[in-house]
């Protein structure tokens, strides 16, 4: 646990922010995928921690990207720079370094495209964003992505934007220009895609990783208020229950349980 000071909390567009903190203690060591569970203030009616995607953390800064859906997030848009704020971190299990030989593909929707942004350091090759989105009020850090050497490739509902769908429509052309060469799919988004993508991935036989996360209390593993299903390998066609705030939020595509 470590006291973090609010930098900067900017807003975006729409209902989007952006806020980095001064977080030295956190920031050393933390990876994509991971997460920091951020008490926002010290009222009693929003005492629980909220948990939020660390979307870059370098010379001693966290930086989140977040949406304003409720009290907590309402409450962390108010914040003016120089407040300190309460947080754990960095939590979680985050995604896996991309191999060499592999084109990493970050599968985002909406604001998930924060929580991969990270692996654009690490890929070896050019990668590849697949970003959904309901509207193209709801696109973030594609410029970013592509500064960091990304395709970046969109799809929206509405068709504001790229093409007019899902994101996982965008995998087919991608496979078809790419004969031959080896993916990597890493995911971060709305629960009904990650399970639309695991299927699609898992009928082609692709290797992925996906963070699956649940609404969560502790963020620590001790409530087990976020569990979400994996395959139970020891009997085959059943599931078992992992905590995402500390057996994953990431979790291998091969142990993904889908309905």
């Amino acid at each position: 646990m470590s006291k973090a000071v609010l930098v900067k909390n900017e807003h975006l567009h729409g209902s989007y922010y952006r806020a980095v903190f001064d977080a030295p203690e956190v920031a050393d060591g933390a990876y994509a995928g991971q997460f920091v569970h951020l008490r926002i203030d010290q009222r009693n009616d929003t005492m629980l921690r909220r948990p939020f995607s660390i979307n870059n953390a370098e010379n001693g800064q966290i930086t989140i990207l977040y949406k304003v859906v409720g009290k907590g997030t309402a409450n962390l848009a108010a914040l003016p720079a120089g407040t300190e704020c309460d947080m754990l971190g960095a939590c979680g299990k985050g995604f896996s370094t991309p191999a060499a030989d592999v084109i990493p593909v970050a599968v985002c929707g909406g604001y998930g495209a924060a929580a991969t942004f990270m692996l654009t350091r690490h890929a070896k090759q050019r990668g590849v964003l697949l970003l959904g989105a309901r509207s193209k009020e709801d696109l973030l850090l594609t410029d970013e992505y592509a500064a960091a050497g990304f395709d970046v490739r969109i799809a929206t509902d509405d068709g504001s934007v790229g093409t007019k769908g899902r994101v996982t429509d965008l995998i087919a052309p991608l496979l078809a220009e790419n004969p031959g060469k080896k993916f990597c799919f890493y995911a971060c988004g709305p629960h009904p895609m990650l399970m639309a993508l695991a299927k699609l991935l898992k009928a082609q036989n692709l290797d992925g990783e996906l963070s699956i996360d649940q609404i969560m209390c502790c963020g620590v593993g001790a409530c087990f208020g976020c569990v979400v299903k994996l395959n139970d390998h020891s009997r085959p066609g059943e599931w078992m229950y992992a905590r995402s705030c500390a057996d994953g939020p990431v979790f291998k595509l091969a142990d993904v349980y889908v309905e």
